[in-house]
């Protein structure tokens, strides 16, 4: 009996992406099906940066065809493409930005920016082309974490190019002022010269550019969920009840001005004694689990207190980069992974499909 399109594609109905949870034919990810007598070749094409896992699926895949009577070898080609999704209504959109990722924190030192950077460099290893935007004015960290001290050049005199390191490009106010120079400047200044930062860096064709917010939901906070075209917002918090209430505030700010929110990451979730290895939770437990329940999203991922992660943003090297295999590594890169799983499954951004309309007198 010769093998059909639709015995290989009832097979990869029965089948979910074990990333998105849904059959890779009701996810539109097969394509390209080809049988060759019993030989079967097909195409899979992600909507999220995959290295990690594309081996795994691949394998998965081609047990579960190898399974229909009748088939002797497969080919399964695992891409990830990565396209733009919607954004606030009004908002100017980024040249070659397909993405926005915002990192947010009610309040300061919940490791918002440890977060950020560590989100940045895990999209990155995943295969994705990132970018990080250092939107903290006041208290710009990014430099020191991602270990960088030079200054940008601008070609032009008008736009700047980002500097790289880690395989990400990156933006902030402390590559341009010495790191002992304070900001003393009001909130339309700030917001003015983070819209230069974000507008006028030549991003070169990034699937994410990853903001890190500055901590609060004051008119700063306000004035860029209205002017940066944001795909969507992670939430930074710790188990703390204090830190909690903050966080929930910033989640209904970004629900206010329509930016939805990805997820929630709970830092601190727990303390691992370095000298005996007892666990304990010293800032509370379950407060980011009953924040995602109360406003059903999604608690991306929870992080421990550990030494190694301070140490190594202090040092220039995030966790991501410094042990790529290790256990912290690991969670952040669940973190990204379920982060653009999120954004895959959005609206998709259309604006690029319509052609330009010009009126002329004739």
């Amino acid at each position: 009996m010769s093998l059909s399109e639709l015995q290989i594609q009832t097979a990869l109905k029965e089948i979910n992406d074990p990333n998105t949870g849904k059959d890779f034919i009701a996810s539109k990810a097969a394509r390209n099906i080809r049988i060759d007598g019993n030989n079967v070749a097909l195409d899979i094409v992600l909507g999220y940066p995959s290295r990690s896992v594309a081996a795994d699926i691949q394998a998965l895949l081609q047990n579960k065809l190898k399974s229909i009577p009748g088939v002797g070898s497969v080919f399964v080609n695992v891409t990830s493409k990565i396209v733009a999704h919607t954004v606030q209504r009004g908002v100017q959109l980024l040249p070659k930005v397909k993405n926005i990722i915002a990192v947010a924190s009610g309040k300061g030192g919940v490791g918002k920016s440890t977060t950020a950077v560590n989100l940045a460099l895990a999209l990155a290893a995943e295969g994705a082309s990132v970018g990080i935007l250092d939107a903290d004015i006041y208290g710009p960290s990014q430099p020191q974490m991602l270990g960088i001290s030079a200054r940008p050049e601008s070609a032009d005199g008008k736009s700047m190019e980002p500097l790289e390191r880690y395989g990400i490009q990156a933006m902030s106010i402390g590559f341009l002022i010495d790191t002992d120079t304070p900001m003393v400047w009001r909130g339309p200044m700030v917001t003015g010269a983070l819209e230069q930062l974000l507008r006028e860096t030549n991003w070169r064709d990034l699937d994410y550019l990853v903001i890190d917010l500055p901590p609060g939901t004051g008119d700063i906070q306000l004035t860029l969920s209205q002017k940066v075209p944001v795909t969507g917002a992670v939430i930074v918090t710790t188990p703390q009840d204090i830190a909690l209430l903050d966080a929930r505030k910033g989640l209904k700010m970004f629900e206010k001005v329509g930016i939805p929110i990805i997820g929630i990451v709970e830092n601190m979730s727990t303390h691992i004694c370095s000298q005996c290895g007892h666990e304990e939770h010293i800032f509370g437990a379950g407060g980011g689990e009953q924040m995602c329940q109360d406003y059903n999203v999604e608690l991306l991922g929870a992080l421990p207190l550990d030494i190694k992660i301070r140490e190594q943003a202090d040092g220039g090297m995030p966790s991501v980069v410094a042990e790529p295999d290790g256990k912290i590594a690991a969670v952040y890169k669940q973190i990204a992974r379920r982060t653009a799983v999120k954004l895959s499954e959005m609206s998709l951004d259309h604006s690029s499909k319509f052609p330009n309309i010009v009126i002329q007198n004739t």
